[in-house]
């Protein structure tokens, strides 16, 4: 019974066609109803499902918002919207896609947004976490975006904006769109397309479970060396169940991978990061009498280059914040080169100097945690130290382990691992921080 009502789901208003249709813009229909052909979801495969196409944009500043949403309205409930090769599709106006159901989006071409700062910044959606907004929601279940084509941020304007301040400032009010959002969204799949440019984080996924990405590219960068792309994270999460990246590159100036509050059942599989500050769990914690919690990762085959951080847990500390546990976490298999920290646990986040840790310390518990096979060197940045496991004394910090690590200074000289507050065997000699 399970299987007819996702059945149902998937093929319903397959008949429903447009008052009017915008000019430019088409709806093919199928030769027949595609039984017999349905994908994992149960729902019509690729080329059994109606077809929808608008017209692209004529210039930077020719805004289809509309039509795109009377095409995503078309395409639910069983069909396809298609964005062609070689064309772009100009969003200018915030768009509430909250309401899909067995849609596809086959991204072949370019879909940008507009760099109106003071539009965006005042006609959004808004999110209470970190203070974050985006253009659009996405948001049903059974979404699957696929192509070769370009989600562009268009973020050279945010960045020149934004330089010299701090997303994490409490006082900073100035707001940058997340490029790709998800809320209330089920089954979502996403493969071999690019995101580019965001003006903030790159992919963040609220309240989502079983969502998929393979195969895509993340890449910001700036042309102003004096505004860079700040806290462009790959991607980012607050309650979810079940996220799987695989076979993706990113390039970017901040997290490559970062699961924050209440995510759980992680699997990261053949990831590249350059210029990133790591792969990190959290930072979870920040907010005062609330519970986070991270569990259940599976991290494996990772090249990391440039980096600020190779693998890092993170966890705030100081007055007036949360606290919670990091449970069951394994990275494995990371080729490090060129970074500052190939190993991290950090419960002085953030941006808390010593003192103020030491008076209000972390209560973020982590436990079972594994680092195995970690070769290559770091940067040098912290001279002969390539690991920093810091636990607070308000937490549980047991089974941690290092197993096959094989960390050098930039000039072959063996790594030296530091460590404090751990309980039981870490599996590697390590000297306190407090020698350092």
């Amino acid at each position: 019974m399970k299987f007819l009502a996702v059945l149902a789901a998937c093929v319903t208003a397959l008949s429903v066609e447009p008052r009017a249709n915008p000019s430019g813009s088409s709806i093919a229909h199928p030769k027949h109803d595609g039984k017999g052909y349905e994908d994992s979801w149960g729902c019509n495969s690729p080329d059994h499902r109606r077809t929808v196409t608008i017209r692209p944009s004529k210039s930077d500043t020719d805004d289809i918002s509309e039509d795109f949403l009377w095409a995503m309205k078309k395409a639910n409930n069983g069909g396809t919207l298609w964005l062609k090769k070689g064309e772009t599709y100009v969003i200018g106006k915030k768009l509430d896609l909250s309401f899909l159901n067995d849609i596809h989006v086959r991204l072949d071409g370019e879909i940008k947004f507009t760099n109106d700062i003071d539009y965006w910044q005042a006609n959004n959606f808004y999110y209470d976490f970190q203070k974050s907004i985006t253009f659009w929601v996405w948001g049903g279940d059974k979404i699957r975006i696929y192509g070769e084509g370009t989600l562009n941020g268009n973020g050279q304007a945010w960045y020149d904006a934004f330089a010299g301040k701090e997303i994490l400032d409490p006082d900073n009010v100035f707001l940058r769109p997340i490029l790709f959002l998800t809320d209330n969204a089920t089954q979502v799949s996403i493969e071999g397309i690019e995101f580019l440019n965001s003006p903030c984080w790159t992919n963040f996924l609220v309240n989502t479970n079983d969502i998929s990405y393979d195969n895509v590219r993340i890449e910001a960068v700036s042309n102003n060396i004096s505004a860079l792309p700040k806290n462009t994270d790959g991607w980012d999460t607050y309650n979810v169940n079940g996220i799987s990246v695989t076979n993706a590159r990113v390039n970017i100036g901040d997290d490559c991978f970062s699961p924050k509050p209440n995510t759980s059942d992680i699997y990261v599989k053949n990831l590249w990061c350059n210029g990133t500050h790591g792969v990190s769990m959290g930072s979870i914690g920040q907010y005062p009498g609330v519970l986070d919690y991270i569990e259940n990762a599976y991290i494996q085959n990772v090249t990391m280059l440039q980096a600020q951080n190779g693998a890092r847990l993170k966890a705030w500390a100081g007055p007036n914040v949360g606290y919670g546990y990091i449970n069951n976490i394994t990275f494995k298999d990371f080729e490090i080169a060129t970074t500052d920290w190939p190993i991290v646990l950090d419960q002085c986040y953030f941006n808390i100097n010593e003192t103020t840790c030491a008076e209000y310390p972390s209560r973020v518990n982590m436990t079972n945690v594994l680092f195995e096979n970690f070769r290559g060197s770091s940067s040098g940045k912290n001279g002969n130290d390539v690991a920093r496991l810091v636990c607070s004394p308000a937490a549980v910090c047991e089974n941690i382990k290092l197993n096959d690590i094989n960390l050098t200074t930039p000039n072959g000289t063996e790594g030296v691992i530091l460590c404090d507050g751990i309980a039981g065997d870490l599996g590697v000699p390590c000297v306190s921080s407090d020698s350092r």
